[in-house]
């Protein structure tokens, strides 16, 4: 029976690779395929999509059975919590640092929030050593 190895130097038979999926690679020969021009044809290929695809639709933002894709609209049709999603926020070592009297509200709930996470964590830490 052959077997195929694989970086670990873990070694299985073709038959159990076929049943578990896994895929091995083939064994080079001593003489490697050459390109068009007679050398080994390295160099890279250029991109199929180089310029901007223009869309009406979001693709694959469907979740329903029977329904589309949901419609490009205007970025002022969009509600504005949307465009702050991606804004930096103050982590929690941040909020330690600052006046807790001083916070906006936004970052007082974050530092509840965070602080009482971060004490959970600990709790189940130190209860996992035990």
């Amino acid at each position: 029976m052959s077997c195929m190895r694989f970086s670990r130097g873990i070694s299985i038979t073709n038959k159990a690779a076929r049943l578990v999926g896994a895929r091995g690679f083939a064994i080079a020969s001593g003489k490697g395929k050459k390109g068009p021009k007679g050398g080994a044809n390295d160099a890279p290929k250029a991109s199929l999509m180089s310029h901007e695809v223009k869309s009406t639709t979001v693709v694959g933002a469907n979740i329903l059975k029977d329904g589309t894709d949901p419609k490009i609209v205007p970025d002022s049709e969009y509600p504005d919590w949307l465009w702050r999603l991606l804004d930096k926020r103050p982590t929690l070592s941040e909020l330690r640092r600052k006046d807790s009297e001083s916070l906006p509200f936004e970052d007082l709930k974050r530092f509840v929030k965070l602080d009482n996470r971060a004490r959970i964590e600990g709790n189940n830490a130190a209860r996992a050593k035990n």
